[in-house]
């Protein structure tokens, strides 16, 4: 039994680093478990599903991993914010979500800043910017 435990430690372990460098890889990008698996997949690398899922949730609640679900049609999405955070503690990142195709773009803009202190500051309220989206239409669709 104890060789069993060892083996599934070392599979996980195996698994979350491969998936750890993958997110890497694609940092300040967002990618669903199904970006993942076709990515591994195409390496020929063995990973369910599952492991993904299970995974990514822990990287989720250590805090490498941002996770967005944006309504009830679209699959979370997961983003890698460990390196950001290790240079700043409070990142904030608001997302633009296009009504028509689904891209999400990423809003790192200091005029949002303005806009969110005067909302703390005249209205006492803080905003989340891990949940905050602002609906539309990009670019490309308008």
């Amino acid at each position: 039994m104890t060789l069993k435990t060892n083996y599934k430690t070392n599979y996980n372990t195996k698994h979350r680093a491969e998936l750890t460098a993958f997110l890497m890889s694609r940092a300040g990008k967002h990618v669903t478990v199904s970006d993942v698996c076709e990515y591994f997949e195409k390496k020929g690398v063995a990973i369910g599903v599952t492991t993904v899922y299970r995974q990514l949730d822990k990287m989720v609640e250590e805090g490498l991993v941002n996770k967005y679900i944006l309504d009830n049609n679209s699959s979370a999405c997961y983003e890698y914010v460990a390196s950001e955070k290790q240079i700043d503690n409070m990142v904030s990142c608001y997302h633009c979500k296009c009504e028509k195709c689904g891209r999400l773009i990423h809003l790192h803009c200091d005029e949002i800043m303005g806009i969110i202190k005067h909302i703390e500051e005249e209205h006492s309220f803080t905003v989340n910017p891990r949940r905050t989206v602002f609906y539309g239409l990009c670019e490309n669709c308008r």
